[in-house]
């Protein structure tokens, strides 16, 4: 039996619902997969920009729409799927050995992400054929 590749879930955090509005939250080891290691928010993206454009060897993410709405493609070297985040309360947990590009922002979108690494730019895919290369063996 291989090792597990590339997946993407989506998840949904809890809500408390009160007259003076609604509340959030997020544990890492609880309801998320991994301990959140880094955060990291994009904000002011243009409308027709696009973000993403990579894969990851080894960290997992979980990506939110904080405000507005966008689109995530996926590619799992298999699969490739479409995921409109536009619920705060709502993420996409996308693991390693998955591409992703990010699109379609609306004005003032805030996507926040969760990351279970630090920062390490010797953990991504940029090119795509060396991604594929990785995922699909």
């Amino acid at each position: 039996m291989g090792a597990r590749l590339g997946f993407v879930k989506e998840i949904t955090l809890p809500q408390i619902h009160d007259p003076r509005g609604d509340l959030t939250f997020v544990e890492g080891g609880n309801h998320l997969p991994f301990d959140i290691a880094r955060v990291y928010y994009l904000y002011n993206v243009p409308v027709d920009a696009e973000r993403g454009g990579h894969a990851h060897k080894e960290l997992e993410q979980v990506i939110f729409a904080l405000s507005g709405s966008f689109r995530v493609r996926t590619d799992d070297g298999k699969t490739k799927s479409d995921f409109w985040l536009r619920d705060p309360r709502k993420g996409l947990h996308v693991s390693k050995l998955v591409w992703r590009e990010m699109d379609c922002f609306s004005q003032g979108a805030v996507c926040m992400v969760l990351a279970s690494r630090p920062y390490d730019e010797d953990d991504y895919f940029r090119d795509y054929k060396d991604f594929l290369k990785a995922a699909t063996t």
